[in-house]
């Protein structure tokens, strides 16, 4: 059992990621012919049993502080986290990046962890966090799934790309896509070519199956023994780059 001062998005994650696959806990999308595949779509604010329905919460540490909330014509998920916390909500979902290589979504910081920065195990600490898994390369699968993660950090300059320096986080790889340099309490809405991206931050890897196999949002704040807060919005795989294009009905973002 890992403890839990260790970081979800390490060896657990890939674990959890597993698990689902085994189990069967959500349903996977198909890939359709359509110009986008939703990634996170939810019909109400209803929770079931404090998370939202056909997904699954990966609690690492502390108080769990999770709600949708109606924003526009969108709900949205906002997560908020203690000193102690590190929690996040996952699903599976299967879609081909050579088919639906973009990665959308929409996201704002309302409260960065004091001195989060990705780069030290002692300050991994960030207030939005985004991770698209792909399958296992082999066994045990807890060390052996390549994950993707997409970060709001504080200290960590935008752009950078680099992996985890977490323990069993050697297939974890991190790009900083904002940082306290950015406007908190404001949404930035994001796009990444997810399979550029995949190519280059799995150079060293042999074998990683294009075909996505879960994705997760989550937040922390232990390490820093700080707060943090932030919210995520629309997610979907595109085949082209969307220039704007949302899953549902928008509300105000900036770029």
């Amino acid at each position: 059992m890992i403890k839990p001062t260790l970081k979800g998005r390490t060896i657990v994650t890939s674990l959890f990621f597993c698990i689902l696959l085994i189990l069967g806990l959500v349903t996977g999308a198909s890939a359709a012919e359509s110009e986008m595949i939703p990634a996170s779509y939810f019909a109400s604010a209803e929770l079931v049993r404090g998370i939202p329905p056909g997904w699954a919460l990966d609690r690492k540490a502390g108080t769990v502080n999770l709600r949708l909330e109606k924003a526009g014509e969108n709900i949205i998920v906002r997560l908020v986290s203690d000193h102690n916390s590190s929690f996040g909500i996952k699903r599976e979902l299967h879609v081909d990046l050579k088919e639906y290589p973009f990665l959308n979504w929409q996201w704002k910081a309302v409260r960065l962890p004091r001195g989060g920065d990705v780069r030290k195990a002692s300050t991994d600490d960030q207030a939005v966090q985004l991770y698209v898994a792909f399958p296992s390369l082999g066994f045990p699968a807890v060390l052996n799934t390549p994950i993707i993660g997409y970060i709001w950090d504080n200290e960590a300059p935008r752009g950078w790309m680099g992996r985890s320096e977490q323990i069993g986080g050697g297939k974890m790889r991190y790009v900083v896509v904002r940082n306290k340099a950015d406007r908190i309490g404001e949404w930035y809405a994001e796009r990444r070519n997810l399979y550029e991206d995949f190519r280059k931050l799995f150079r060293d890897l042999k074998g990683v199956d294009t075909v996505t196999h879960g994705i997760q949002f989550h937040i922390n704040s232990q390490y820093t023994k700080s707060e943090a807060e932030g919210c995520i919005g629309d997610v979907f795989f595109s085949r082209q780059d969307t220039k704007g294009m949302t899953a549902s009905a928008p509300f105000p973002v900036i770029r």
